[in-house]
């Protein structure tokens, strides 16, 4: 899976499933704020046709950003207009980091299974937000720019814990299923309870969910430095389609 169009499909479903507080189209391009809260929901997404001058849309993007108290982030694939972005923004000074894998699943090829450890809402519930919270060390200054972000999804969500007898949480995570596709977010395991293939069993059971719900697929983004989360996808047979990468602008 490579084409421009369906790159454009699944960077779509991803902006749906991980909503920012507020989104300005300019000329072709989805520019998305939500108080610095997470590069991909506070960053440029270049993803329909333009018309307008490369270089004066770029600058635009920068003072609209800069007025926010924000960094001038673009969030880039293969499939971004103009083509040549990316070395555009290369020689503008523009710093490359973030480099993900997107990969996909077609649900007919395995068998899915749901823990007998999981619990499963379909609203978020102040137990799995906490300890979603508490896994990933988010900040208490941005715990509510997320909260409204995730209150803000409109496709189906289901919020999924793995507790043991003790109920401690073992691991955490959400699908968000929309046309067709169940994609898998903010994937983590208690640093005291990894390698136990909690990973696996959080895994299945958004997919299993996924299914029994309607989705035919499933998407997921993984850092390439995350090597433990790479090999978890490819036992499951997750495949890359693409990746996508950020341009910050240096501060000066």
């Amino acid at each position: 899976m490579s084409s421009h169009i369906d790159i454009r499909k699944m960077e779509e479903l991803s902006m749906n499933a991980f909503p920012s507080l507020q989104t300005q189209l300019l000329d072709g391009w989805v520019l998305r704020f939500s108080n610095g809260y997470a590069k991909r929901a506070n960053s440029i997404n270049p993803l329909y046709h333009s018309q307008e001058d490369i270089n004066r849309k770029i600058e635009r993007c920068e003072k609209v950003y800069q007025r926010k108290g924000l960094k001038v982030i673009f969030k880039l694939t293969t499939h971004v207009f103009p083509e040549e972005l990316d070395n555009i923004l290369e020689r503008k000074g523009y710093g490359l980091v973030g480099e993900t894998s997107v990969q996909l699943l077609s649900l007919d090829e395995g068998e899915t299974f749901f823990s007998n450890k999981a619990s499963i809402d379909n609203q978020l519930n102040d137990k799995w937000f906490s300890e979603f919270c508490e896994l990933n060390h988010i900040k208490v200054a941005d715990q509510h720019t997320l909260k409204q972000m995730l209150n803000h999804i409109n496709a189906d969500v289901c919020y999924v814990r793995l507790t043991n007898e003790k109920e401690e949480t073992l691991a955490c995570g959400m699908g968000v299923l929309e046309g067709g596709w169940i994609g898998l977010y903010d994937i983590v395991t208690s640093e005291m309870h990894r390698n136990n293939g909690f990973g696996i069993e959080l895994v299945s059971s958004i997919l299993n969910w996924g299914k029994k719900h309607g989705a035919e697929r499933a998407y997921l983004q993984v850092m390439l430095h995350n090597t433990p989360a790479l090999k978890l996808y490819e036992k499951l047979g997750f495949k890359e389609a693409y990746q996508y990468w950020y341009r910050i602008k240096k501060e000066c």
